[in-house]
C-alpha cells in the first residue's frame, strides 16, 4: 500500500536503500531510523447481509531538524492515524483521524513488533494476530486480523523500487488473505462482522521522484486463495513514471512485475463534489499474468486528511474483473495527488 505523508515532513537529502533480509519479528516493527513508514490495512466485512468496507492506517514520521535536540518535548517522531468505514447499505463514507509527537505517553512505535498507539487509537499484534481498536467520531473498529498465509515480500525480496532513480524506493510487505472478525459501530449501532482483510508495512527514506505527483494503486485479495497489488506513480502531466506490482498464486508462487509490462487505463470517472478533483475510480490494469479492471463498490470515498497529513485523496472497496468480466477478487483502490501533487 501507498499512502502520503503531507507538508509536514521535512525534506532531507535521499539515498539509496541496501538490499536487506527481512527479520520478523523484529521488522514487524518500527523503523524510526528512515523518514517514512505506514502499517495499514484495508478490507471488506460482512454483518448478516450488510457489506461494508474498512480502512486503518497509521503513519509515523521522522522529523530529521530535531533530532540532535536534547528537550523532551523536542518532536523527533509524530504519529498519524486515520480510520474509515465505508457502509455500502447507507451509501456513506465514515473518516476520522489523529496525530500526535511521539512520547509522554500519548503516542508510540515499538520498534520489537507491531505495537502503534495514539492516544486510545491501538494496532498491536500479539499471539501472532493483530488487534485494532479505533473508537473515533460517529463510527468505531473493534477487529482481529489473523494471518492465513506467509508474509508477501514486494519487489526484490522486500526491497521495492518506486521511481527510475535508486533512491526513490522503500522496504515493503503485504499480508494479504487476513481472515478478520470483531465488531463495526455507527452512530451507537454495532455489527459484528466478519471478512477478510490486507495488511502493508512500508519503510522508506526517498519515495516521491520530484516529478511525481501522486499514484494509483491496488491490493486486491482473489477469491481462490491469490494475491494481486499493482501501483503506477504519475508524472504531473497523468502520464506513468514508473509503475511495479506483484501476482501470488494460491500455491505460494511469486511473479514480480517490471515497469516496461505494466499499463493503466482509466475507464470511468467521478468528480468529487468538494474538492473538483477527478479520480479514474474505474481502471484497466494490463499485467504480465493478464487483464484486469477495478470497480468501486461506492464512487464517493474520497477521504480529507488535511487535518493529519495534509492529503486529501480516493481510497475505497472495490471489486476486481478480469478479462472476460468475472469478478475474481475484492479490496482496496488508492488514488493520490488528484487534488494537488504530494509532497513527501
Amino acid at each position: 500500500m501507498l499512502c502520503a505523508l503531507g507538508p509536514l515532513v521535512a525534506p532531507v537529502a535521499a539515498w539509496a536503500l541496501p538490499p536487506r533480509e527481512m527479520r520478523f519479528p523484529r521488522d514487524f516493527g518500527s523503523h524510526p531510523d528512515l523518514n517514512t513508514e505506514w502499517w495499514y490495512i484495508t478490507g471488506h466485512a460482512r454483518s448478516g447481509a450488510r457489506e461494508f468496507g474498512f480502512q486503518l492506517t497509521f503513519f509515523r514520521s521522522r522529523i530529521a531538524e530535531t533530532q540532535d535536540m536534547r528537550s523532551a518535548f523536542a518532536a523527533r517522531q509524530l504519529i498519524f492515524a486515520h480510520a474509515a468505514i465505508t457502509d455500502l447499505e447507507g451509501r456513506k463514507l465514515w473518516h476520522d483521524q489523529r496525530i500526535a509527537r511521539a512520547g509522554f505517553g500519548v503516542a508510540s512505535a515499538s520498534e520489537e513488533d507491531t505495537d502503534v498507539r495514539l492516544r486510545n487509537w491501538m494496532l498491536k499484534r500479539e499471539s501472532k494476530r493483530y488487534v485494532a481498536q479505533l473508537p473515533a467520531e460517529g463510527f468505531a473498529l473493534d477487529l482481529r486480523f489473523t494471518p492465513t498465509q506467509a508474509v508477501m515480500l514486494q519487489g526484490s525480496a522486500g526491497l521495492s523500487r518506486k521511481g527510475p532513480d535508486v533512491e526513490q524506493a522503500s522496504y515493503y510487505y503485504s499480508e494479504p488473505q487476513l481472515a478478520a472478525e470483531g465488531r463495526l459501530t455507527l452512530q451507537g449501532r454495532s455489527f459484528d462482522v466478519q471478512g477478510t482483510a490486507w495488511l502493508d508495512h512500508e519503510w522508506s527514506d526517498a519515495y516521491l521522484h520530484p516529478e511525481a505527483s501522486g499514484w494509483d494503486w491496488i491490493g486486491m485479495n482473489l477469491f481462490d486463495g491469490g494475491a494481486l497489488m499493482a501501483f503506477r506513480i504519475r508524472h504531473r502531466d497523468g502520464s506513468t513514471l514508473w509503475a511495479g506490482g506483484s501476482m501470488r498464486t494460491p500455491d505460494g508462487r511469486m511473479r514480480v512485475f517490471g515497469p516496461q509490462e505494466m499499463q493503466f487505463t482509466p475507464e470511468g470517472r467521478w468528480v468529487s463534489p468538494r474538492t473538483r478533483a477527478d479520480y479514474p475510480v474505474r481502471l484497466r490494469i494490463q499485467t504480465p499474468v493478464g487483464t484486469f479492471s477495478v470497480h468501486p463498490l461506492l464512487d464517493d470515498q474520497e477521504l480529507d486528511s488535511s487535518g493529519s497529513t495534509g492529503a486529501v485523496y480516493w481510497e475505497g472497496l472495490s471489486d476486481l474483473r478480469d478479462g472476460e468480466g468475472r469478478t475474481v477478487g475484492r479490496g482496496y483502490l488508492e488514488l493520490t495527488g488528484y487534488v494537488r501533487a504530494l509532497k513527501m
